[in-house]
């Protein structure tokens, strides 16, 4: 349930463009992007939210989702493990990708990683076209991925992953070098093993750290804006 006392700070909406092929509400398609932790599967998120057009796609993070801890203390919630699908807040989640597909606005609450709370803030997000969400844990939940019309999995090495996330935790979320090294050692790293790559396999199309990225979006571009037209033809 959103406090009244939030504060709405983003809008994310833009009116169709004259002959826009697909229909601006409801929803025409949910697209899930998975991977570890450092993988690029927030930037292949961000490149398909810009080939598919700012105006017709719009971007959900797995993080926003995270449960609100701040009832626990600062030595509670560092104990927190933030790599098992217990840490999200699912039923929310669903919410919002139904609402949107069903074509109403949703308030996204923002997480603060320094805090590991919810800041009070939401950002307002409106149905486009496609909507893509991307997160670590995505597929581990078969509810998530019952809502998921079209599933990427972005498959990388852990030292590449680990080196990332490790320069991502210092300078973007408050943390210091040594807990993010303990973080990956004690759950990061074990939780993938079990709650992330197992899951590849329900992927729609697997892509690797090898791939560039430039080299195969324009193929999986055409690949969902053809199945996008197939379910608007049904």
């Amino acid at each position: 349930m959103v406090e009244h006392s939030a504060k709405l700070i983003l809008m994310h909406h833009f009116p169709p463009p004259l002959g826009c092929r697909y229909p601006a509400f409801p929803v025409g398609m949910t697209i899930g992007v998975c991977g570890g932790s450092g993988s690029g599967k927030t930037t292949l998120a961000r490149r398909l939210v810009e080939e598919l057009g700012p105006e017709r796609a719009v971007s959900l993070s797995f993080d926003s989702y995270y449960k609100d801890h701040g009832r626990l203390t600062i030595e509670e919630r560092a104990a927190v493990n933030f790599d098992h699908p217990d840490s999200l807040d699912v039923d929310l989640l669903i919410d919002h990708l139904r609402a949107l597909r069903s074509g109403h606005d949703v308030a996204v609450p923002i997480y603060d990683f320094a805090t590991h709370t919810r800041s009070g803030n939401l950002e307002m997000v409106a149905p486009t076209d496609f909507v893509v969400i991307e997160g670590i844990l995505l597929f581990a939940f078969e509810s998530i991925r019952n809502e998921l019309d079209y599933m990427i999995f972005r498959d990388c090495p852990e030292d590449v992953r680990a080196a990332r996330r490790f320069k991502r935790d210092v300078a973007e979320r408050g943390r210091t070098p040594e807990s993010v090294r303990q973080q990956w050692a004690t759950t990061v790293s074990p939780m993938h093993n079990v709650f992330v790559q197992p899951n590849a396999r329900f992927a729609d199309i697997v892509t690797t750290h090898g791939e560039e990225l430039e080299d195969f979006l324009p193929s999986l571009i055409e690949t969902i804006q053809s199945a996008a037209a197939g379910r608007r033809d049904r």
